[in-house]
């Protein structure tokens, strides 16, 4: 007997873990690898990498956990969409920024009809460093929820 097809939900951190809160998007996918998630939840560790959603496969919601700089206070967080992002002044704040914008460019002409939600983070600190700020850290399980509310 066949499995039914589900619909899938990706859920891709990406940042460098080196860079402090730059790196809050690995950090909290790898707390949710340490979750029961659905058998339909995808959770991947992008890291850096710009070919991180090249693995996502066939879904239907692509959820992207990143430092985004809003302007707001450390540890906010955002709900952004594609068209949220101004590419007409990009400003990069890390490598994989512009790779990450670049590939949703392309993804959006090669899965039509898949959501795509990037849920940011204010960062506090972005320098050298493994460990989150405080003020980051101490956000990680609302981001966490944010995300689970997200897949619905």
């Amino acid at each position: 007997m066949g499995r039914s097809k589900e619909k899938k939900i990706a859920i891709v951190g990406v940042g460098n873990l080196l860079l402090k809160d730059e790196g809050v998007g690995v950090h909290v996918v790898q707390e949710l690898q340490r979750r029961s998630l659905p058998s339909n939840i995808v959770v991947i560790d992008g890291g850096t990498s710009p070919d991180a959603l090249a693995f996502v496969g066939d879904i239907y919601k692509l959820i992207i956990i990143d430092a985004v700089k809003g302007g707001g206070e450390a540890g906010t967080i955002y709900r952004l969409s594609p068209d949220d992002i101004d590419q007409t002044d990009r400003n990069p704040i890390s490598l994989h920024e512009w790779e990450l914008i670049d590939s949703l460019e392309l993804r959006s002409y090669w899965k039509e009809g898949t959501e795509v939600v990037l849920i940011g983070v204010e960062p506090a600190a972005m320098e050298w460093g493994l460990e989150l700020s405080d003020e980051v850290s101490a956000r990680i399980p609302r981001i966490i929820e944010v995300v689970l509310e997200e897949v619905g």
